[in-house]
């Protein structure tokens, strides 16, 4: 008999389903299956969602408060299902990010995420870097809250940092025709060296290493005694090990493999336009809630920040 390999479930690289979709997504668990939409072809595939077939959820989110709150890990555990995270968390900034619960709340969830299901399965993310400027002021970044987070995150067991810096999208573009005198800057490549360069020495003093995603420029032009390595924000290696069991080691030709994508396979089941994300973050390729409401208790929508 031929063992196959079990799925890796993606939730979701197009939403925030820990913060806003978790009730649709138990739901769908509880069916067995999930029916998703290719977002560029709109083919509808079914995809199984059972513990005899799928290994590990991925987990991606920016405010994981709703999840831990309704214990939706420890009842996904109790199934059966192994979980692995993707969380970002970046530093305090109401412009780039206006949704997002306060820092303080976000680092007390890393903490209880890495005393429940341990910091091995947990990367954090710091992404994207953004540079910007507001009317005629000086340049602007988010890097401010960098070495209290990566401090916390040390004293919680994470060993993996990833970032990148922002794509400077036409979706993006348009959002700011909203903001009269915000510009976002795209640094020189000599200036992005220089900036991974003393986040990953920052980084060093807390033995966590540093990878960047889909920045294959960038990682070929850093000094060859660096240690900063591209990204594997699914790493197929990493959830074998850490759970056993058979799953596929492929690189995910779905994504951005040229640009430097190291993630393996696996299936995402969000949707951009069926679960809008309310976060609202300001350079994001998703797309924003229409409007202010969300099903978090620890993310209220500002109304100034309703589109």
């Amino acid at each position: 008999m031929i063992k196959t390999h079990k799925i890796v479930i993606s939730a979701s690289r197009r939403t925030d389903i820990p913060a806003f979709y978790m009730p649709w997504f138990m739901e769908q668990i509880r069916r067995g299956y999930f029916e998703v939409t290719n977002p560029y072809n709109q083919r509808v595939s079914c995809v199984p969602a059972t513990p005899d077939q799928v290994h590990t959820i991925v987990f991606w989110s920016k405010n994981l408060g709703p999840f831990i709150k309704k214990k939706y890990g420890e009842q996904l555990i109790k199934q059966g299902y192994h979980l692995f995270f993707n969380f970002t968390v970046n530093s305090d900034c109401i412009d780039l990010e206006p949704n997002v619960p306060p820092l303080a709340k976000r680092l007390h969830q890393l903490e209880h995420l890495c005393q429940r299901f341990g910091p091995d399965a947990i990367n954090w993310r710091f992404d994207p870097l953004c540079f910007f400027k507001k009317g005629k002021g000086p340049l602007q970044d988010n890097l401010h809250d960098f070495s209290d987070i990566a401090t916390k995150a040390a004293e919680c067991g994470i060993v993996r940092c990833i970032t990148s810096f922002m794509d400077h999208y036409r979706k993006i573009r348009r959002r700011l025709s909203t903001s009269p005198g915000f510009t976002f800057i795209d640094p020189m490549l000599e200036k992005k060296i220089e900036i991974v360069g003393k986040m990953e020495k920052d980084l060093a003093d807390y033995n966590i290493d540093l990878s960047v995603c889909c920045e294959k420029d960038l990682l070929e032009a850093v000094p060859q005694s660096s240690s900063i390595t591209g990204s594997s924000c699914i790493p197929g290696d990493i959830i074998q090990k850490l759970f056993g069991g058979r799953l596929s080691l492929k690189k995910d030709t779905g994504q951005r493999i040229k640009a430097g994508c190291g993630c393996t396979l696996s299936t995402d089941i969000g949707s951009y336009r069926l679960q809008a994300c309310y976060h609202n973050c300001l350079f994001c390729y998703a797309n924003p809630a229409s409007r202010c409401e969300a099903d978090s208790s620890d993310s209220t929508p500002k109304e100034k920040n309703c589109r």
